[in-house]
């Protein structure tokens, strides 16, 4: 007779007995219990935060997990008491647009945040012991800021990424911000700026951040090759990543980029799917003299570096089912080994898969459009989401009974192209027109390259005739007409 397989709550049981004799540590058992998958299936809603005028664009917790932090198209940020539904502070942001990331800072009694929108302000806002919110501008980007990233465990230093393409490090001591580079594409002949959607910082290392935007390769950088009385040329990557099919595509971009516990990198492409990545999967840090061209002479197109054999376990793992197209959406791990990958999508539901092996285990309805942001508790099997709705929803394991797979999930099939390939208005014309402007003047002041003005001159016009063939005045938005919803 067959056996039955063992279920998670089969395990759990065993666990608690294990626990009651001595076998199992506490923590271990909690750890054990809080990555169960009888617990992902019982995630439900506990609680929704309602109080925005506006799309909520980002939700995290605190640092101890008591506090609920958001920020909104209504340009407010606040933070709530998420087992009551409650407002703790409500503050004017002090941007002028649609807030796009609110983050506490660590270790800071929930006193210090950071914020950044698509006005293109990085900002500080210090909470007094009256409850009022001091906000002061900490950085400037000619474009979209869409992500910030703070070095782990430091209350002082942020990273901030844009659609300018500029990476800046902010330090909260100092209230300076120092440019390090600006990024560009691999293959252009002449100079191509990437704009930038999502940076992370590797949790275990971290002198390490990732950065992705409008082209396929995800870039590691190493903060110890800055050097920081400016005579470093800081633009070099430490390392690439991308699947294979995907080098040389056009018509591909990166919206969310993050590291696991154990420095796996995970990639989510609009238009496609989430790739998992280990380092040993790394492109290395010169593309250019690495990569060949196909000896067909009748293809240009760009092969990979290295050599992608499936039987040698060095592709990364997919991830596929849900959406990723119109807006620019996060992607992160839950579990308290990173055991799940989640994600929004385009249908309005969160996805969860499994890590190991790409099962797709979990599909919850959470917004009537689409599911931007999701983000794990620090220490507890709970998540916060939010979307193009004016709410932020509370999920735990509260369900009596498991969930199942709805059958009416369908598998991405990718249109020719996508929101990243487009220019939507003047506003991110003009942010490219500055970016290039910054890089052309760079290289007139260090007497570099004195050949590369025509060339940018070049890409302008490029980017003028890209207006002219898009101007059929389509643009998607929650609040701003300036692009995508984030």
């Amino acid at each position: 007779m067959k056996k039955r397989p063992r279920t998670s709550l089969d395990q759990a049981v065993v666990d608690i007995g294990r626990r009651e004799v001595g076998g199992l540590s506490a923590r271990s058992f909690a750890r054990r219990l809080a990555a169960s998958e009888d617990l992902v299936l019982r995630l439900d809603v506990y609680n929704k935060l309602d109080g925005h005028r506006g799309c909520v664009n980002t939700v995290s917790f605190s640092g101890d997990g008591d506090i609920v932090i958001s920020g909104s198209d209504d340009r407010h940020v606040k933070l709530w008491d998420w087992q009551t539904g409650k407002v703790k502070l409500s503050f004017h942001s002090g941007h002028h647009s649609n807030v796009f990331q609110a983050e506490i800072m660590p270790y800071t009694d929930d006193r210090s945040i950071v914020t950044c929108a698509a006005d293109g302000e990085a900002r500080h806002a210090q909470i007094l012991e009256g409850g009022q919110a001091e906000t002061m501008l900490l950085a400037k980007h000619q474009g979209r800021v869409h992500k910030l990233a703070i070095e782990p465990g430091s209350p002082h230093i942020v990273y901030t990424c844009a659609e300018d393409g500029l990476v800046q490090r902010l330090d909260l001591r100092s209230k300076t911000a120092t440019e390090l580079f600006t990024c560009q594409e691999v293959y252009r002949t002449h100079v191509g700026v990437v704009h930038l959607n999502a940076i992370a910082i590797d949790p275990r290392n971290p002198n390490l951040f990732v950065i992705g935007g409008s082209d396929e390769y995800a870039r590691i950088y190493d903060i110890r090759n800055y050097k920081w009385n400016g005579s470093h040329n800081f633009g070099r990557s430490a390392n690439y990543f991308s699947p294979s099919h995907l080098i040389g595509d056009a018509q591909v971009g990166i919206t969310g980029l993050a590291f696991s516990d154990q420095s796996e990198l995970l990639v989510s492409y609009n238009d496609e799917f989430i790739y998992l990545f280990t380092q040993e999967m790394g492109l290395g840090p010169d593309l250019l003299s690495a990569s060949t061209k196909s000896v067909d002479s009748n293809s240009s197109e760009v092969t990979s570096p290295t050599t992608v054999n499936a039987d040698d376990n060095v592709t990364p793992q997919v991830y596929k089912g849900h959406r990723n197209r119109e807006t620019v959406k996060g992607v992160g791990f839950f579990g308290p080994k990173c055991e799940y990958v989640m994600s929004g999508s385009d249908c309005g539901r969160i996805f969860i898969w499994k890590k190991k092996g790409g099962q797709l285990i979990r599909v919850m309805a959470a917004d009537k459009h689409v599911v931007n942001c999701i983000k794990p508790h620090p220490y507890t099997p709970a998540l916060a989401s939010s979307g193009i709705e004016n709410d932020i929803k509370i999920w735990t394991p509260r369900a009596i009974e498991r969930a199942t797979l709805p059958t009416n999930v369908e598998e991405l099939k990718p249109k020719a192209r996508g929101w990243m390939n487009r220019i939507l208005s003047s506003r991110d014309l003009l942010s490219q027109l500055h970016s290039l402007q910054r890089w052309a003047a760079n290289v007139l002041e260090h007497g570099r390259e004195t050949s590369s003005s025509s060339a940018a001159r070049q890409e302008l016009m490029e980017l003028f005739c890209t207006l002219s063939a898009n101007d059929d005045g389509s643009s998607y938005g929650c609040g701003d007409s300036s692009g995508p919803a984030l």
